[in-house]
């Protein structure tokens, strides 16, 4: 999560960066509202609600269960999370850097939700002929599957 408002680029801000730290910081995609970088650990701190699962689901259009089974909540775990409608923190900050890795492909493909999830749960050679969003359960796979989407942005393929 280090690259919470951050740009990837060496050469300065890219177009559009400003947007790109407002979805870092409020977590659009997961339905928060986060005005600083404190506010959002304060909200990882307490863990998300269920509906920020619901939230990703309804933009990516990947299936709750299948979300909750990147971010490593097992089904019968899942089920429990809905009733008391919260997630654990370490939870949380996984399907926060799920989140941030959807977003990175969205803008990739220039807003093209569904291109994006078909990248990203393809099988990629750059990936060990992993998906990407396997890739991305720990935070060094998910460094590594930025690192990727960097490169294919600067026409670097690899």
């Amino acid at each position: 999560m280090g690259h919470i408002g951050l740009d990837r680029t060496a050469g300065g801000p890219r177009p559009g960066s400003s947007r790109r730290q407002r979805l870092r910081l409020g977590g659009s995609t997961l339905g928060l509202t986060a005005a600083s970088p404190a506010d959002l650990v304060q909200q990882l701190e307490r863990g998300f609600s269920f509906k920020t699962l619901q939230a990703l689901e309804s933009r990516s259009g990947l299936a709750v269960s299948r979300l909750a089974d990147i971010v490593g909540i097992p089904e019968r775990t899942l089920a429990r999370r809905k009733v008391s409608r919260r997630l654990t923190p370490e939870e949380s900050e996984r399907l926060l850097r799920i989140s941030a890795v959807f977003e990175d492909a969205v803008d990739l493909f220039e807003g093209d939700v569904a291109a994006a999830v078909n990248w990203l749960t393809t099988p990629r050679r750059a990936l060990g002929d992993r998906t990407a969003l396997a890739y991305a359960r720990t935070e060094p796979g998910a460094r590594e599957v930025e690192n990727l989407i960097g490169r294919l942005e600067h026409g670097i393929f690899t």
